[in-house]
């Protein structure tokens, strides 16, 4: 009985013994069986290939690749298009698979998919692919036909081909398509910033930055012009007043003079008043500019100018009484021509005004330039900070213009590596063999299973018997179950078996068997 101590390597030999048949009549009844079942099923043949991932034969640093999904994932994405309904039906009624009436389309489809196997070739030596880890896989494919095996085997691998070389070509399309439009957007951009800077440029022209140091010394220099033109016209004035001085003196001069040559005295002309008139008057102004007005020299002036003034209105009303007393009959002539000196005098203050007013319409253009200038240097800070707001934008748009178009690039060599063949794709190295011999069922593998199954329920039997039994055999089974000591033992006697025993020894030849047999009461 087991479980009721510890059994020792004698106590398993003797189970084994005593059971032998238990377990050695299985152990030959499941191994035939298994064999006779493996004979009624129907045959299956399976075709395999392997299918070969080459990478690209230009150096990724030179193109870089387009597709950078994981070779794994891309698999498994074509092996769940490829394994659809949409893909496997038209193969199905193309070669006739599965010819059962009673069976629906749908199951088909899904045997069909069992029978497909798409195995990966794992790189454990690795030095596999980089982008994972698969240089290949297998793909085979089992029917009950070894050339209907063997063609669509190679009808499924031709599918993968195809598919990779779709996507391939989808993705570097797309690629370059999404690039194409997104740099057509970036240089939209690109232009608009260009634009906007050129204005900006335009608009404050001489305020950019960089321009400061320019400024200043453009408004140093227009103030040193500035200074110069106060100093001429300041020095031509008082030539000018000098100069109106001397013709002044020179005019009385010259009209005392004829007074003493003409008894009767000189006709003196509303134009001769005149002139002696704006001779007063520019002696005045110098004489206010270097007095004051109560000044003695100044008063006298001042009478000086408004005697003149009467004296030439008088004399032009005298001169109108007599126009209309006494017609016009021709052009006046005058009574006695200046003296040359008096004419150049005049001439001089002639060019002297002329020269005051273009260095005073000089100097009005300096001030005007002079503001200009500072308002430049004042808006500076405000400018510069538009213009670093502009130029980071357009910076900004001009790097992100070139990488687009460096992708752009990239991505249609890239495309142009697939269409040449050139880029990443699937080569079989192994086509899809022709099987010689059914790969289902095995056989001799029935048989090692069936001797295997036979064995275990052969030994399975054996130790439910032996728990069951609860017969005594030895010594130590009588200390364990009595609890008591033994005293001796008494072998059993097989009566049938010492008849048969005494028989044989009286047969002729025959010795008698002195050996006992021990068995457990």
């Amino acid at each position: 009985m087991l479980g009721h101590r510890e059994l020792s390597f004698e106590d398993y030999v003797s189970i084994l013994r005593r059971r032998k048949w238990w377990i050695i009549v299985p152990a030959i009844i499941a191994p035939l069986l298994a064999f006779g079942i493996s004979l009624r099923l129907p045959n299956r043949y399976v075709s395999q290939t392997m299918v070969l991932v080459e990478h690209q034969k230009v150096p990724d640093s030179y193109v870089t690749p387009v597709v950078t999904e994981m070779i794994n994932a891309r698999l498994a994405t074509m092996q769940e298009q490829i394994l659809s309904r949409t893909r496997l039906q038209p193969i199905i009624e193309r070669f006739g698979l599965f010819p059962e009436s009673n069976v629906s389309m749908e199951k088909k489809v899904e045997l069909m998919r069992k029978a497909v196997e798409v195995k990966p070739v794992r790189a454990d030596f690795g030095g596999g692919d980089a982008r994972g880890g698969l240089p290949g896989f297998y793909i085979s494919f089992m029917a009950p036909n070894a050339r209907l095996a063997q063609q669509v085997c190679s009808e499924i691998t031709s599918m993968f081909m195809e598919e990779n070389l779709k996507r391939r070509e989808q993705s570097a399309q797309g690629t370059t398509d999404f690039l194409k439009t997104q740099l057509d957007e970036a240089k939209r951009n690109l232009d608009e910033q260009d634009r906007q800077l050129a204005a900006f440029k335009q608009k404050y022209i001489g305020q950019l930055p960089g321009q400061e140091q320019g400024n200043f010394n453009m408004l140093a220099s227009l103030g040193t012009q500035f200074d110069a033109t106060t100093q001429a016209i300041t020095r031509l004035q008082q030539e000018k007043t000098y100069t109106e001085s001397m013709l002044s003196q020179q005019v009385q001069a010259w009209q005392a003079m004829q007074s003493s040559r003409n008894e009767n005295g000189p006709r003196v002309t509303p134009e001769i008043l005149q002139q002696q008139l704006a001779t007063a008057q520019a002696q005045l102004m110098a004489l206010e500019q270097k007095y004051t007005a109560t000044h003695p020299d100044v008063v006298k002036a001042k009478k000086d100018v408004a005697a003149l003034q009467k004296r030439v209105d008088d004399a032009f009303a005298a001169e109108a009484k007599a126009a209309e007393a006494k017609p016009k009959t021709g052009p006046e002539t005058r009574a006695a021509f200046e003296p040359v000196g008096i004419q150049q005098l005049r001439a001089q203050l002639h060019g002297m005004d002329l020269a005051i007013r273009e260095r005073q319409a000089a100097q009005a253009e300096l001030q005007r330039q002079i503001k200009t200038y500072e308002g430049r240097i004042q808006l500076s800070p405000v400018v510069e900070e538009k213009h670093k707001l502009l130029t980071r934008d357009y910076t900004t748009a001009l790097e992100f213009y070139n990488q687009l178009l460096n992708k752009k690039n990239q991505s249609e060599m890239a495309r142009d590596l697939d269409r040449r063949q050139q880029g990443e794709q699937f080569r079989v190295l192994d086509p899809p063999n022709l099987p010689e011999k059914p790969t289902f069922p095995n056989r001799p593998l029935f048989a090692a299973g069936g001797f295997g199954g036979g064995l275990a329920l052969g030994l399975l039997i054996a130790v439910l018997l032996e728990y069951r039994d609860k017969a005594i055999r030895t010594e130590q089974d009588v200390q364990v179950y009595l609890e008591l000591p033994t005293l001796m033992l008494m072998p059993s006697v097989d009566v049938d078996e010492s008849l048969r025993r005494n028989e044989s020894w009286r047969r002729p030849g025959k010795k008698p068997d002195r050996s006992r047999q021990r068995v457990g009461a």
